[in-house]
């Protein structure tokens, strides 16, 4: 063929439909080329990225492209199912609509009249939790959750509680004006279209990145400097960089005094009842000490000049001390110095003092200034906009440790210290962030037969009595959310639902409904135990979790255990709202948020699941859904997106509100709000006014924009919590102060876990395991190409990670002898598994790993016989227990962070020793017939089209 054949530009679509991907959770802005097949049939030809979209600006990344072959998926569920095998056999019948939500009534409309807490309703990674929150909330029951405290709870709870915000959906760097980044435990799967391009900017400005993580891939093999930690020691290493930079005197004084508590006075008498509380005056206002007056005024009195160091007399006796000098001497201890600390960390006290200063040079020395005068929340005019151009991000590689909240807050002290979080070139909050823990309400949990829950299930307890139990200190959920085992636990445990349920503990359930959580696989702690918890069966043969709701788009493990299966659409296929009130697609300089729609009606008889959740609604009757008279309120999930109001004037979506499309933020209802947002390629953004750009906590602009927007309805500034008072009041009650006390087993644990000032704590399962048995670290990442377990029946991305190999590192593969193609036993506490290795040099030399979500169960998915997830794909979580090994008291400990509850994951110890090679790896769960048959044997995209 000559050149001259060629066609270089070959006729690609009939149309474009701009809509947001649901590959992965950066939701980027996408462009669905379609064209008609020779039937007329029209068809996806390409998919690439929205140049216009505020999250990717045209960027997509191949997981992106791949939606195709997810909306065209041979995995994807036909029509409702109701069970006719054994659970886990994948037996089912195809049924109508009708009857699927006609039995689903039926079964939950008794428990929603006698016990509404016997619904446990708990899902995924969907991005409509205002909304699936929210009837969980009208059905009354106090049993919900979503994927957070299996993921990443600690980041974001930790940033809420210290700083009003934290890292990816809450705040990003300023990638324009950093000059040095530092990454923590992060992994290609969490906002990385926008990571990305932000790495290329600093990579183009010549700004230094430095990447924390045991494990040199993605991002962090792009770093300028990578350093491979010891899993588990982030929080040590932090707070030896706290005590160099304290040492030499490189904080932000200035910032502190007006930014932070670090002037507050805390009361330092034992015998009081508020000891380690902040002294305040008789209105409640936390007290300074006034360098001037020299006695204790308000934080706030005009022009009061705190000191940060000293000891003082108490207004009502005894003494007390400014936060700022609490802080300095704890952290100048001997156990935070670099020489103290490098064995641990694996980090040398050479470079530990190394980066401390080069984060005080870059802080200090290259200070940005922006020439834009702005006034604070005090009235104070400033002419300038002063920046401290040092940025951190982090994710699920520190967060996912048992003390993993102590380690998050670390890291948000150190950037609070060096003054570089909401000034240009530090973090950046993104709207509707900055909010202070106390906007958020506490968690609601009293339960009345027949009527909606008092309140939002999942929030920030300020105190004890905010607690989630009953008279006698029972757990009033079933994941035991909110008691004393996890004061904080403010996005549920998803991990201990199934759990809890099969035990009866702290009460049987008679329903669990899941949506998009594949809780018989990789998003349990210990599948093949899940599995047999799912099928567990009391003495008169009945099923002990009664009734288990499944959906889900495609056949995944999950759903060959469900007893009725609801089934979803593809994200081409749907409505859905990417809201202010949920997981916006914010950027520091603007407010956005974005929509689905259905680019293709379905083929199949399916409904989006939100919709499906509003029929089912409608047929229970619950109030908000129908009206006092019983008639439907919301034809569907479209309508609710349009008509629904939160608050007078604030709904899912923000942009174009009001009949005539004028309302940003606040406004009645448009009826022809969705076209607007299609019209406009699927998003709204309101910019940010150039004064209310940065210290947008403290700057009397942005709070103005922020009420106008729809944010909140008042203004509310508020000050970085260096010390966290709610953390002191859960020590008091462990001390025997106060009407609400924990258990007599659980006080010595709180007493260690709830100090008030960050601290690092060994991780629960390295104190419950001897390292001799166990001297190995283990951790799993979420690959890039994969969205939890959704890419393993793309046929496309299939091609990137087939299976995957335990990786090794040089001198532990050494050791062992392995050679390529070889085999290893790596045994926990808790399990053994047989797999393929495959040597890493750029690994933690305590540290071995492997991608997450690869392995399946056979029959899922619609994978065929002998594919290679099936046979050479494996997963971690066989050796993972949601509970940590017996030591001896009797009890099982959660293998949880003991604030909030987060999955400790990557507290997993493990030993490794050759094995015989094998052609399939272990264990195996058993096979599962697929009720959407297999996958042709050979995919060639658009033939024939």
């Amino acid at each position: 063929m000559s050149p001259k054949d060629l066609d270089l530009s070959p006729h690609v679509a009939d149309e474009v439909r701009k809509t947001t991907c649901y590959m992965c959770a950066c939701r980027c802005g996408i462009d669905v080329h379609i064209r008609a097949d020779a039937e007329g049939v029209p068809r996806i030809r390409h998919i690439d990225g929205n140049r216009d979209h505020p999250v990717n600006r045209g960027v997509l990344c191949a997981k992106g492209s791949a939606g195709i072959m997810q909306h065209y998926a041979p995995s994807r569920l036909r029509a409702p199912l109701r069970r006719t095998g054994e659970r886990g056999e994948g037996k089912f019948e195809e049924i109508t609509w009708e009857e699927a939500l006609d039995l689903a009534a039926s079964w939950l409309a008794p428990i929603r009249e006698q016990a509404p807490e016997k619904l446990a309703f708990f899902t995924g990674r969907d991005q409509s939790q205002s909304f699936t929150g929210w009837w969980a909330q009208l059905f009354g029951t106090p049993n919900y959750a979503a994927h957070g405290g299996f993921c990443s709870v600690n980041m974001a709870a930790a940033g809420i509680y210290t700083m009003g915000g934290a890292f990816w959906e809450f705040g990003s760097p300023d990638w324009e004006r950093t000059k040095l980044f530092m990454l923590f435990g992060v992994a290609e799967d969490h906002d990385s279209n926008p990571i990305k391009i932000g790495l290329g900017k600093l990579k183009a400005r010549g700004a230094k990145v430095i990447a924390v993580n045991p494990i040199r891939t993605g991002y962090n093999a792009i770093a300028d400097e990578w350093i491979g930690i010891t899993p588990g020691t982030d929080g040590l290493l932090i707070l030896s960089i706290v005590q160099e930079l304290l040492k030499a005197g490189k904080v932000d004084l200035d910032y502190l005094i007006r930014y932070t508590n670090a002037p507050f006075l805390v009361n330092r008498d034992p015998a009081s009842d508020s000891f380690g509380l902040f002294m305040r005056d008789e209105a409640g206002k936390p007290l300074v000490w006034s360098r001037e007056a020299g006695e204790a005024v308000p934080f706030d009195a005009p022009g009061v000049k705190p000191a940060m160091k000293g000891d003082f007399p108490g207004p009502n006796g005894g003494r007390c001390t400014p936060v700022f000098e609490l802080l300095a001497r704890k952290y100048l201890e001997p156990e935070y110095a670099p020489e103290a600390v490098a064995a641990e960390t694996g980090v040398s006290a050479e470079t530990i003092r190394r980066l401390a200063a080069e984060l005080a040079r870059a802080a200090f020395e290259e200070e940005i200034v922006i020439e834009q005068p702005w006034t604070d929340w005090k009235g104070e005019r400033h002419e300038r906009m002063v920046g401290r151009p040092v940025s951190f991000h982090a994710m699920r590689g520190i967060s996912a440790h048992s003390n993993g909240f102590q380690t998050c807050r670390a890291l948000h002290l150190l950037q609070i210290l060096l003054g570089s979080v909401e000034c240009p070139g530090g973090m950046r909050f993104k709207p509707p962030y900055p909010k202070p823990f106390e906007a958020h309400p506490p968690p609601h949990h009293k339960v009345t037969p027949g009527a909606a829950l008092d309140g939002p299930h999942l929030g920030y307890p300020r105190g004890p009595e905010d607690l989630a139990i009953d008279a006698e200190g029972r757990a009033k959920r079933i994941d035991k959310a909110f008691t004393w085992e996890h004061p904080f636990s403010a996005h549920g445990l998803m991990h201990m639902v199934i759990s809890n349920a099969a035990a009866k503990d702290p009460y049987r359930i008679e329903a669990l409904f899941l949506y998009m959580a594949n809780m018989a696989w990789n998003s349990s702690m210990n599948t093949a135990e899940t599995m047999e918890m799912l099928t567990r069966k009391e003495p008169d043969g009945s099923y002990t979790i009664p009734k288990i709701i499944v959906a889900d788009s495609y056949s995944s493990e999950t759903v060959a255990f469900a007893d009725l299966v609801l089934p979803d659409t593809t994200y081409l296929e749907r409505h859905d709202c990417i809201s202010l009130l949920d997981r916006p697609i914010c950027e520091p300089d603007a407010a956005a948020d974005a929509i689905r729609w259905p680019v293709f009606e379905p083929d199949r008889d399916v409904r989006g699941f939100q919709s499906a959740l509003i029929d089912l609604g409608v047929k229970l009757g619950l109030p908000g859904l129908v009206t006092p008279e019983g008639a439907r309120r919301y034809r569907d999930y479209a309508d609710y997106m349009v008509n629904h109001q939160r608050r007078p004037g604030v709904g899912p979506l923000a942009g174009w509100r009001n009949e005539d499309g004028s309302g940003e933020g606040r406004g009645e209802p448009n009826p022809k709000q969705i076209e607007r947002y299609i019209e406009n390629g699927g998003f709204w953004t309101r910019h940010v006014p150039d004064e209310a750009r940065f210290f947008k906590p403290w700057n009397a602009a942005y709070q103005d924009w922020a009420v106008e927007t729809g944010f909140f309805d008042k203004i509310q500034p508020y000050l970085f919590n260096l010390y966290l008072e709610p953390m002191r009041k859960f020590q008091l009650a462990a001390e025997g102060k106060g009407a609400v006390q924990p258990p007599e087993h659980l006080r010595a644990r709180i007493a260690e876990a709830f100090d008030p000032l960050p601290v690092w704590l060994r991780p629960f399962e390295e104190r419950a395991v001897a390292e001799g048995d166990f001297p190995l670290h283990a951790l799993t990442q979420r690959p890039m190409a994969m969205y939890h377990s959704w890419g393993s029946q793309n046929a496309w991305l299939r091609q990137i990670h087939g299976h995957n190999p335990l990786y090794v590192p040089g001198d532990v593969w050494r050791e062992h002898g392995f050679e390529e193609g070889d085999w290893a036993y790596l045994t926990s506490a808790h399990g053994r598994i047989h797999v393929p290795v495959a040597l890493m040099e750029a690994l933690n030399p305590k540290t071995v790993w492997t991608w997450n979500a690869i392995g399946k169960r056979r029959g899922a998915w619609a994978l065929n016989e002998g594919a290679d997830e099936t046979e050479k794909g494996f997963l971690l979580n066989h050796l993972i227990h949601e509970l940590l090994p017996p030591k001896g008291d009797g009890m099982r400990w959660a293998n949880s962070d003991p604030v909030t509850g987060q999955a400790a994951w990557y507290d997993l110890r493990v030993r490794i020793e050759k094995a015989p090679r094998a052609a399939a790896s272990g264990p195996h769960t058993g096979r599962q017939q697929s009720p959407v048959g297999t996958g042709p044997e050979r995919v060639r995209y658009g033939e024939g089209w």
